[in-house]
């Protein structure tokens, strides 16, 4: 199998740290063998923001993480980071994300990151559509003594 493209591996591992965990864990109900190269452990991390998302970085505060590594029977390898203290969406996490560099990764494409990816859009387009409800359009009516 060829090796996933990092912008591919970029999508998955987002769309997998995003997950709820709970649907997850529905979606991965049974893990395959692997053994625990670091045992999932919490931490923190110092998150970045920019003005108008192209000023200078700022400090924005820090979050709360957890991560871990596995290993596959196969010998792939992988990595998780996801936000808050939930240890078994961050070993889930990384479960998929070492399934998804093996032959397996089609499989698991369709049956766990896909439906993810799905359930985000569809949950983003309810917020855009639920923030839209609220817009104001401001006008101003031109008067003839402003000439």
């Amino acid at each position: 199998m060829t090796a996933p493209s990092p912008a591919d591996r970029k999508a998955w591992m987002a769309t997998l740290a995003k997950a709820p965990p709970a649907r997850l864990a529905a979606l991965m109900p049974d893990l395959p063998p692997h053994d625990i190269l670091r045992a999932p452990e919490v931490g923190a991390v110092m998150v970045q923001g920019r003005t108008g998302a192209t000023g200078a970085p700022f400090n924005l505060g820090e979050m709360t993480v957890t991560r871990t590594s596995v290993r596959l029977g196969c010998g792939t390898v992988g990595h998780a980071w996801v936000q808050g203290r939930d240890k078994a969406h961050a070993r889930r996490a990384a479960v998929a994300d070492a399934l998804l560099q093996t032959a397996a990764s089609p499989a698991t494409l369709a049956a766990v990151i896909a439906p993810l990816q799905a359930e985000g859009a569809a949950a983003k387009a309810a917020r855009a559509a639920k923030a839209a409800a609220t817009k104001v359009e401001f006008f101003t009516m031109v008067r003839g003594d402003n000439a």
